[in-house]
């Protein structure tokens, strides 16, 4: 199926009904309307196509052995009737007579001659895509043969890149692509395809960018985003006019991406903004970029603040706040302590949160009056009580001012000795006032409040059970100036008043 010119690729089948690359997949993959079906392929032991991604039985057929250690007369047995696994020549008839088009996929080089050797007794269409080694034998059995060319780096494709392969579509993990690279794209000749798209919001994004096809397990979504109309700008008013569970997902869902970007990725190229202590990396240029799209493309007429790509606050309009790595300097020297922070506030009244710690995949998240949740489990901060001093034994944590302690910072390290408490800096912001909801410590301290970096966090503490104070004592998850402090609230009281005594 094609709607409004994006295609839509059914990944592995009609894998969200039917186990993945099985005969019966593949069929209901076809009668959705798909316009492309992608199977993977791998060799067998003896020397058969066999369709199957993984490189081993086990995940799916519960037999740990490596497909290429296992003649096809044992993978046969397994499954039964169209649930089993397939042989290449067994697919091709399904197409040969459809409007949809196979598209064969595979991870390694190894099948590329004899798949399409096979493919080619075969009167159905055919796409390739998978390995670049592959792909050029592909391209030098045949001028004809329709690419599929991979590009999973964080760069531009430019007309060198696709000289030799001259694909068709350049196929690329979502996270790669903005609205700019895709026009790029087109303007070198080639079609854009992503995978894996399934959730809602990045469907829609990859709608209004104008990617030409997208790879989903999803297929129904899909076909659904894609036959509405663009969504417009509505007329929000107040936060009671604002779809906060529907923003939630969205923002959940760009945290599970977040998570997935940051511990794969390598920092990349790194640049200094205002000072040498003061840098940003390819990566956090890269999450921002397509957050903002994503937001941009599911809640037209929102206001949008990030740390990287700048903007200012707007009365009366509902806005983003972004940091997408907050730690960078961490980051950069691959110290595992960095987060993703994303809120959504009107007017200074805060409304969701998320925070993503990615080296101990923990998601955070908080609504409004919905409370507070980690990896979809009730969070409440703890709150020992009838302790004679709540700050000794205990952890409260800080943080520099950019490289440098905040006026009244070592000072607090000092009164806080005095109580038998240790101070900590560990480097990101948000993951510090965040902690008292992790119940890691019992306060932390900001001498500067960002919405940037701290929005997110306040509102996960105050959802959580924990105290958010401003400088003058008051409750207060946006001051517009000076610091900001979270705490347990056995704890809040006995550090807001040494907080006090080393600003004043």
């Amino acid at each position: 199926m094609s709607i409004n010119s994006t295609n839509i690729c059914a990944h592995r089948g009609d894998s969200s009904r039917f186990r993945e690359n099985t005969i019966i997949a593949i069929k209901s993959a076809i009668d959705s309307g798909a316009a492309v079906v992608e199977i993977d392929v791998r060799i067998s032991k003896d020397g058969k196509v066999v369709v199957i991604h993984d490189p081993t039985l086990e995940r799916l057929w519960g037999l740990d052995r490596n497909v290429s250690e296992v003649n096809w007369s044992e993978i046969s047995e397994l499954g039964a009737a169209e649930n089993k696994i397939p042989l290449l020549s067994d697919v091709l008839p399904l197409f040969e007579n459809s409007k949809s088009v196979l598209m064969i996929d595979m991870e390694e080089s190894e099948p590329a001659k004899l798949a399409f050797e096979i493919a080619s007794k075969s009167s159905a269409k055919i796409y390739w895509c998978g390995d670049l080694d592959g792909m050029r034998i592909i391209r030098s059995l045949s001028e004809n043969a329709n690419i599929w060319m991979p590009w999973n780096v964080n760069a531009n494709v430019t007309a060198a890149n696709i000289a030799e392969l001259k694909p068709t579509f350049i196929n690329s993990h979502y996270s790669f692509l903005t609205k700019s690279k895709v026009e790029a794209i087109h303007a070198l000749g080639c079609k854009v395809s992503i995978w894996t798209v399934d959730d809602e919001a990045t469907m829609r994004w990859a709608k209004t960018i104008g990617i030409d096809s997208v790879t989903t397990n999803e297929l129904a979504l899909l076909q659904r985003v894609l036959s509405e109309p663009p969504l417009i700008s509505k007329n929000e008013k107040s936060a009671a006019d604002i779809d906060l569970d529907r923003a939630l997902i969205v923002a959940r869902d760009l945290g599970k991406w977040a998570i997935l970007v940051a511990k794969s990725m390598d920092p990349g190229k790194i640049e200094l903004k205002e000072n040498p202590a003061d840098i940003v990396t390819e990566i956090d240029v890269m999450i921002e970029a397509h957050v903002r799209e994503v937001i941009s493309a599911n809640f037209p007429g929102h206001n949008f603040v990030g740390e990287e790509m700048g903007g200012t606050y707007l009365a009366e309009t509902p806005a983003w706040y972004l940091d997408p790595i907050d730690g960078t300097t961490n980051f950069a020297n691959r110290m595992p302590w960095s987060s993703f922070s994303l809120a959504l506030a009107f007017n200074r009244t805060p409304l969701l949160g998320i925070v993503i710690d990615p080296w101990r995949d923990e998601l955070y998240e908080a609504a409004n009056g919905k409370g507070a949740k980690v990896n979809g489990k009730t969070l409440k901060v703890e709150n020992l009580t009838g302790l004679e001093n709540p700050l000794s034994s205990r952890i409260v944590s800080t943080e520099l001012a950019a490289y440098q302690p905040w006026p009244g910072m070592l000072g607090l390290l000092e009164e806080l000795a005095k109580n038998f408490c240790t101070m900590r800096i560990m480097g990101s912001g948000t993951l510090t006032l965040n902690g008292v909801a992790a119940n890691r410590g019992v306060g932390a301290v900001i001498g500067h409040f960002s919405p940037i970096d701290h929005l997110a966090a306040v509102i996960i503490v105050h959802e959580a059970g924990g105290v958010v104070y401003d400088e003058t004592g008051k409750v207060n998850l946006f001051p517009e100036t000076g610091g900001i402090m979270t705490a347990t609230p056995a704890a809040a009281d006995a550090l807001y008043k040494i907080w006090q005594k080393v600003i004043s």
